[in-house]
C-alpha cells in the first residue's frame, strides 16, 4: 500500500502514528475487507481494536448495509443470547414481545463482537453456528432463519490459555481466526506517544477553551518511558485531566509524575541489568531529570562533531569513530578526535556494558555535591530531592 494511501485512511478513521506493526494491520485490514472472511482483532485493552472492523467495513461491498458494534463483556450472560439472536414472545419472563437480534438487524452488513472472549460457553455454541452455516435460532421458537453477516470478533484475552482452562471453544477460535490483525500496545509504539499526547492536549484545548498544554524534552521522555498499562486509553485520560487542572501551560517531570500511577513507572524503567527498585516520587524526577540532562548533553557533542565533520576539521574523528556516530553511539573521546588544548573541556566517557541505575545515581549525586563545593542544601535543590532523602543516599553510596 503506497505511504499515501495508508495516511489517507488514518486520517478518515481518526488513526495517529506510525508504527510498522500498526500500519501493517491496517494494510491487512484494507485487503481481508473485500473478502468475507472471519478476522480476530487481537492486543491489550484500550490499543484502539474497534478502529480494525470500521476500516473492514467500509472497504467491504458490505459498505452501504448495517455495522453494529457490540460488547460482548457488558451485556449479562441471561440476555446475551437475545441480544444476539433475538427472541419471541414469552420466551422468558419480560419477553412481552419478539424482538429481533443483532444477527438479523445486521443481515448484509457487519458485526463487530467486541470482547468475544467474555462469551458464555453456550452462546460460542451458538455463535459457531451461526458462522458455519449461516443459521441461527431466536430464543422461545424452532424457526431457523438464514442471515449473512461478515463477522469481526476482538478479544484481550489470551485465547490458547482460555481453551485450555475450558473458557473457550477451540473450534469457534479457528473459525474466528481466520484472519488475525494484532494491534500494539502503546508501550510497543513509543514513538507515537508524543504524537498522540499532542493531539489529545490539542483537542482538550479546544473543547475547554483554553491554551494547549506542552511538555518539557524531559517530560516527553518521562511519558515515552512510561509502561501504559491501559494504553491509549490510559495516555488520553492523563492529556485529559493534566489540560483541566494544571494552570501551568508547561508540563515539567515532577508535575507529570503526579498523573502516573508509580507501580507503572518502575516497570517502564527499563535498566539494563539492574533489577528494578522502588523509588519515592522525587527520586524518579531526579532520575528522569538527569536522563534529560545526559540526552542533551550527548545531542550538543554530536551537534559539534558533525560540525567538524562539514567543514572537514582534522580533529573529527575518523574510521570506526564515524560509523559509530551515525550509529548513535556515544564514544569517549581521543587523540584523534580533540586538540589537546580541548582535552579539559570535554567530560564525556564512553558508557560501560551494563548500566546500572545505582551507578548513574551515585555519579549524578557525586557531580552534583561538586558544583556545590559539598553544600548539601543547594546540591539537594539542583537534584530536586529533599535534605533528608540526599542525606540517606550520601550514607548508601558512601560519598
Amino acid at each position: 500500500m503506497e505511504q499515501k494511501d495508508l495516511q489517507r485512511i488514518k486520517q478518515q478513521f481518526s488513526i495517529i502514528g506510525n508504527n510498522a506493526q500498526l500500519n501493517r494491520g491496517i494494510e491487512i485490514a484494507v485487503q481481508v475487507a473485500l473478502t468475507d472472511l472471519s478476522v480476530l482483532i487481537t492486543g491489550e485493552s484500550g490499543v484502539g481494536k474497534e478502529h480494525f472492523p470500521k476500516i473492514i467495513h467500509q472497504y467491504s461491498a458490505r459498505k452501504h448495509g448495517p455495522y453494529f458494534a457490540v460488547n460482548c463483556g457488558a451485556i449479562p450472560e441471561g440476555t446475551i443470547d437475545s441480544e444476539l439472536f433475538g427472541h419471541e414472545k414469552g420466551a422468558f419472563t419480560d419477553a412481552k414481545s419478539e424482538r429481533k437480534g443483532y444477527f438479523e438487524i445486521a443481515d448484509g452488513g457487519t458485526l463487530f463482537l467486541d470482547e468475544v472472549g467474555e462469551l458464555p460457553l453456550s452462546t460460542q455454541a451458538r455463535l459457531l453456528r451461526v458462522l458455519e452455516t449461516g443459521e441461527f435460532i431466536r430464543m422461545g421458537s424452532s424457526h431457523v432463519q438464514k442471515t449473512n453477516v461478515r463477522v469481526v470478533a476482538a478479544t484481550n484475552l489470551n485465547i490458547p490459555k482460555a481453551i485450555e482452562e475450558g473458557r473457550f471453544r477451540e473450534d469457534l477460535y479457528y473459525r474466528l481466526n481466520t484472519v488475525e490483525i494484532k494491534v500494539p500496545a502503546l508501550r510497543e509504539r513509543k514513538e507515537d506517544i508524543p504524537l498522540l499526547f499532542r493531539k489529545f492536549v490539542v483537542d482538550f484545548a479546544e473543547r475547554y477553551r483554553m491554551p494547549a498544554i506542552r511538555l518539557t524534552d524531559e517530560a516527553t521522555d518521562m511519558l515515552k518511558s512510561y509502561y501504559w498499562q491501559g494504553n491509549v486509553r490510559q495516555l488520553k485520560n492523563v492529556a485529559e485531566q493534566i489540560s483541566i487542572i494544571e494552570q501551568r501551560r508547561e508540563i515539567t517531570p515532577d508535575i507529570l509524575a503526579h498523573y502516573l500511577p508509580a507501580h507503572q513507572m518502575h516497570r517502564g524503567l527499563a535498566v539494563v541489568g539492574h533489577a528494578q527498585q522502588e523509588m519515592s516520587m522525587e527520586e524518579r524526577t531526579m532520575l528522569y531529570n538527569m536522563m534529560g540532562a545526559m540526552k542533551r548533553e550527548i545531542n550538543m557533542l554530536k551537534e559539534q562533531v558533525e560540525l567538524l565533520l562539514k567543514n572537514n576539521d582534522p580533529r573529527t574523528p575518523i574510521g570506526e569513530e564515524i560509523v559509530a556516530w551515525e550509529q548513535g553511539q556515544v564514544l569517549a573521546p581521543t587523540d584523534e578526535m580533540v586538540e589537546p588544548e580541548m582535552a579539559q573541556e570535554v567530560t564525556i566517557v564512553a558508557p560501560a556494558k551494563e548500566l546500572k541505575l545505582s551507578d548513574l545515581e551515585r555519579e549524578t549525586i557525586r557531580q552534583a555535591l561538586e558544583r556545590n563545593g559539598g553544600n548539601r542544601k543547594a546540591a539537594a535543590a539542583e537534584l530536586g530531592l529533599s535534605e533528608r532523602t540526599l542525606y540517606r543516599k550520601i550514607k548508601e553510596y558512601e560519598l
